[in-house]
């Protein structure tokens, strides 16, 4: 078996470093998670170089001091305009009481779904606290991360114990004042995945936000998405969880923060008859305007300027419906404003159009179910996914270069679906005790 700590880095006289090597900025993110856990140094040239403004952005450099603050050992080397870098991993240590602001770049979910996989894997469980953009247009937001992404790790990963995630205060662009709270356990190795199953909807349930807004605006929303989600389902409940904000909140003594930005937004999640959960998430774009004026983090279309695809989120931009190539378009204008209706209906169309491109989960988890599988035993693995996603075809080939794994594909045109199997590379933790 591999384990998930690295190599120790080769003294003077010895042989030098082995780099892997990629070009462009494209999924920089699934690169460093893939480095950290296999050991291995990566080197990234001609980041964004041919770009106006050539180099690293802001959240990517976030993202390099967080996993600074969770592994012991690491060394990075960025040369002067930012378009090299090379990144020597450390052990990960995990530990309580780690603090990290994300900014306003992007939002929290950016950085949970990477350091969901690292700290699997690290000497001591992690209790991390994150600020910032709690929901927003462009990253899986916390409600899906809470109600998807941690009951999919305990049902089909074994992480059964301390696996949580509690929403302190919501903060949207570009006020960024959010906070939460993820404990993350530790794993002495992946379960098997046998998961091709997807069942039948049974029922959908969902959270509706209003920050500094009227209680009204999520009630709009609730009843836009259950005008369309009743013609096909009786069993619709969407909660309603407004925060006034901190704008009138507190007296004399009430601790001085920056205001919140107002903002709304909508998360809904399909539970099939098999357990499986599928899901959808958009969020206002206010504020957002006015900051990405004076500093773009993302492209305009559905591909962000570093090549990462923004298909997490689909409410509010563009998506399909159908799967024989008939695509229904709706776009809102960077910077415009929705109306609680408009994202209402985009979100659940969104989340219908996830549910018929079939698979045990939706296109947003498809590149984390792939990793998983890849650094899981080595044993046969399978998985039922749908048609699969840009995100997902470039994890399949980090994962290659990294683990040296690679998938057998086995398409299914009547279902639309996509059978893949694999062997993973057998990473285990050594710093966790066999119970």
């Amino acid at each position: 078996h591999r384990s998930a700590a690295p190599v120790p880095h080769a003294s003077a006289g010895a042989m030098p470093t082995q780099y892997v090597r990629f070009t462009g900025a494209a999924d920089l993110r699934m690169r460093l998670v893939c480095a950290t856990l296999s050991g291995r140094a990566l080197r990234v040239d001609d980041i964004r170089a041919k770009t106006e403004s050539p180099g690293l952005r802001d959240y990517e450099a976030s993202l390099l001091r967080l996993l600074d603050k969770l592994t012991n050992g690491m060394a990075v080397e960025i040369n002067e305009s930012g378009t090299a870098l090379k990144y020597k991993p450390g052990v990960v240590v995990g530990g309580r009481r780690v603090t990290h602001d994300c900014g306003g770049g992007r939002a929290v979910g950016y950085f949970l779904e990477a350091v969901l996989c690292v700290s699997l894997f690290a000497k001591k469980p992690l209790d991390l606290t994150l600020t910032g953009i709690t929901n927003d247009e462009c990253d899986i937001s916390v409600d899906t991360f809470r109600t998807i992404t941690l009951p999919m790790m305990k049902r089909n990963f074994g992480c059964d114990e301390g696996l949580s995630l509690t929403i302190v205060r919501r903060g949207a662009p570009p006020g960024a004042n959010g906070e939460i709270n993820v404990k993350l356990p530790i794993l002495k190795e992946l379960k098997l995945l046998d998961w091709t199953d997807e069942g039948l909807v049974k029922r959908v349930r969902g959270v509706a936000f209003t920050l500094r807004l009227s209680p009204q605006t999520g009630n709009r929303l609730v009843d836009a998405a259950r005008g369309v989600l009743n013609k096909f389902l009786p069993d619709v409940y969407i909660f309603t969880d407004h925060s006034a904000g901190d704008g009138r909140e507190g007296g004399k003594g009430a601790r001085r923060q920056k205001k919140s930005t107002p903002g709304f937004g909508l998360s809904l999640v399909a539970e099939t008859t098999t357990g499986c959960l599928i899901g959808a998430d958009a969020a206002s774009g206010a504020g957002r305007a006015a900051w990405e004026e004076g500093l773009s983090a993302f492209g305009e279309g559905n591909t962000t300027e570093d090549g990462e695809e923004k298909e997490q989120k689909t409410g509010g931009h563009s998506f399909e419906l159908g799967g024989d190539g008939t695509t229904e378009t709706r776009k809102r204008g960077r910077g415009e404003p929705a109306t609680p209706e408009d994202i209402g209906t985009s979100t659940t169309e969104a989340l219908m159009a996830e549910i018929q491109r079939g698979g045990v989960c939706d296109s947003a988890h498809q590149p984390l179910v792939l990793l998983l599988m890849a650094i899981g035993p080595e044993q046969l693995s399978k998985v039922r996914l749908g048609q699969l996603t840009p995100r997902a075809v470039k994890t399949l080939r980090v994962v290659k270069a990294f683990f040296g794994v690679t998938f057998n594909i086995q398409p299914e045109p009547e279902s639309g679906t996509v059978f893949l199997s694999t062997v993973g590379a057998g990473i285990r933790n050594i710093s966790r005790r066999a119970t």
